[in-house]
This record gives C-alpha cells, sequence and structure tokens, in this order.
C-alpha cells in the first residue's frame, strides 16, 4: 500500500511541482525566442531526440544490457532534458536563454515522442506481448498531464503575478531541487535488493551515456559552427535528462519499480558529469574571453 502511495500520488505530484517552478521561469518570449535561432533549435533536436535514443540503444546492445533495465535506460533517454540544465549551463557561461527555450520545447515535444519510443522498447526488450498492453494514446495524455499543465499553470502564475511569481521563483526551484532528491531516495530505498545486486554493471553505463551525450552533443553543434555558448549549451542539453518524469513513467505508468532504478542512478550521476563538464566550459571560457 505504501508503494501504491508512493508511485500512484507521490511521484506524480513531486514532478508537477518541479515542472511549475519550470513553468515560473519561463515566458512566451522564450518559446518565441527559439524561432529566431532555428538551427540551434534543430540541432538540438537533432542531439536529443534521435542522436540520444540511438547512442543508449546501441550502447545497450553493445554491452548486452537487456529487460527491464534496458527499457529503463530507453524510458530515461526519451525524456525530454531536465530543468536543472539551466544551472548547470549558467554555471558554464553558456547560451541560458537558449537552455530556457530548449527546455520548454523539448518538454512539449516529449509528449508526442516519448510514448512511441517506450512502446518500442517494450517491444524488443521484453517482447510485443508487453507493448501492446501500453496505450499509447492513454501514455500521451498522462505524460501531457504531469509535464505540460504544470509548466502552464506556471507561466500563467508569472503572467498574472509577475512579481510574486519572480520572488517566488528561487525558492521554488530550492524546493524542486530538494523534492527530485527525495524522490530517487525513494526509488533508491524502494528497490534497494536491485540496485545493490545490479550497481556494478548499471552505474558505469549510466556515466558513460552521461559523458558520451555531453561530449557528442557539443562535438555536433561545433561541427556544425554554432557559438561556443550554443554548443556548451546544447551539449548540456543532451545529456541532462528529466530523470523525474523516467521514474513516473517506469513506476506509475508501466507499475514496475525495477524500471526505475537506471532513472534513479542517472538522475544522480548525471550530476557529477554535468557538474565536471561545466566547470571544464567555464574554465576554458576564462581562458578565451573573446571566443564566441
Amino acid at each position: 500500500m505504501q508503494g501504491d502511495v508512493i508511485s500512484g500520488v507521490m511521484l506524480p505530484l513531486i514532478l508537477a511541482f518541479i515542472m511549475f517552478s519550470l513553468g515560473l521561469g519561463l515566458t512566451p518570449a522564450d518559446f518565441r525566442r527559439i524561432l529566431a535561432q532555428p538551427r540551434a533549435l534543430l540541432v538540438g533536436v537533432l542531439c536529443h531526440f534521435v542522436l540520444l535514443p540511438l547512442v543508449c540503444y546501441l550502447m545497450l546492445t553493445t554491452l548486452g544490457i537487456t529487460g527491464v533495465f534496458a527499457v529503463g535506460f530507453m524510458i530515461l533517454a526519451a525524456c525530454p532534458t531536465g530543468s536543472t540544465s539551466n544551472l548547470l549551463t549558467y554555471l558554464a557561461r553558456g547560451d541560458v536563454a537558449l537552455a530556457l527555450s530548449f527546455t520548454a520545447v523539448a518538454s512539449v515535444m516529449t509528449i508526442f515522442t516519448l510514448p512511441f519510443v517506450v512502446t518500442w522498447a517494450l517491444g524488443h526488450f521484453l517482447g510485443a506481448a508487453r507493448a501492446v498492453n501500453v496505450p499509447v494514446g492513454l501514455m500521451m495524455g498522462q505524460v501531457a498531464l504531469v509535464l505540460g499543465v504544470p509548466v502552464s499553470l506556471g507561466m500563467w502564475a508569472r503572467h498574472r503575478w509577475p512579481a510574486r511569481a519572480q520572488r517566488f521563483e528561487p525558492t521554488a526551484t530550492r524546493v524542486a531541487t530538494v523534492l527530485f532528491v527525495l524522490i530517487v531516495l525513494l526509488a533508491v530505498v524502494k528497490n534497494w535488493a536491485l540496485l545493490r545486486d545490479n550497481f556494478a554493471s548499471l552505474a558505469p553505463f549510466a556515466l558513460a551515456l552521461n559523458i558520451t551525450m555531453l561530449c557528442l552533443g557539443l562535438g555536433v553543434a561545433r561541427a556544425v559552427r554554432l557559438s561556443r555558448r550554443q554548443s556548451v549549451t546544447l551539449g548540456i542539453e543532451t545529456a541532462v535528462q528529466n530523470a523525474a518524469l523516467a521514474l513516473v513513467i517506469a513506476s506509475s505508468v508501466l507499475k514496475d519499480d525495477a524500471m526505475a532504478i537506471p532513472g534513479a542512478l542517472y538522475g544522480v550521476l548525471m550530476y557529477a558529469g554535468g557538474l565536471v563538464f561545466a566547470l571544464a566550459m567555464r574554465r576554458f571560457a576564462n581562458t578565451q574571453p573573446h571566443a564566441a
């Protein structure tokens, strides 16, 4: 019963607040701004929605990770970028406006893309019968409910009470961070035996995936001659995932706690890789003050 309360009530509510706090930092101008730099948007979409799931699948296949853990990593790869990517972008002296804009756009796109990736992963790694049992339309509605509605409410609150919303936003962000840590800890405690038995194989994979995508996002952006600030931002946006959503999809939608373990692990380890990356990029920017 306690597990049902955590999976069915606490996780969705915490995710909703996290997304509400993201909405408090957004305005319609953020969506319009990204249209003014369509090349950065297209590269971000390519890296996040195509390369990330593809690289994740290739790494899973190469290393022989299968079953529910493989599905868990594919769920994670199909999630939008995490809101904390904005903080890492700031630390890295990247393009914070691009980070905010892409995070918002990615959250909307995920409503349509995530159900199809998850359904494919279930069929591929667990058999067609498991995939058929997941109605794509229902999952789209659930993802829209926990992503789109809270973000929209946050944006509406900022529009309706701009001064109050801007004062409350830093507090909301801190509370959201604490709540995210809480749901990761809940997932770890709830699945401690599985995590303990599989940590040695899953943790290195999660860290390797994170580092690979940080470098790949940065490299692709630089290859198409985006600015240093935009490239750093897209590296972070490609690798920092909304692990909270991965936990909700695994535990609350698919009702399989084992699938939540990859999301919980990645949710912790991505900050280690992301912070090192951000500080390295910040130091590089300090040595090249006139870099684009």
